[in-house]
């Protein structure tokens, strides 16, 4: 389970179930367990208003640099 943080305020925006090595480029709508994230139409906000990522429907795909991870990955 990772804990995706804001990388400008650290609070947490997910909880994710993150299946396999390597980054985090999608973050798929079923494996979010915990959404602390703020939506303005497509796009994804941290509390503070860091741009997150975008809503593709299915998932969420996730800016690079604009987030950091703790945990494990499965």
């Amino acid at each position: 389970m990772l804990t995706i943080h804001c990388g400008c305020c650290k609070s947490k925006v997910f909880k994710y179930l993150k299946v396999g090595k390597g980054r985090v480029l999608t973050c798929w709508k079923d494996k979010i367990k915990k959404d602390y994230s703020l939506r303005e139409g497509d796009t994804v906000r941290c509390q503070c208003g860091n741009v997150i990522g975008i809503d593709i429907g299915t998932g969420i795909k996730m800016k690079q640099h604009a987030f950091t991870t703790t945990g494990t990955k499965i």
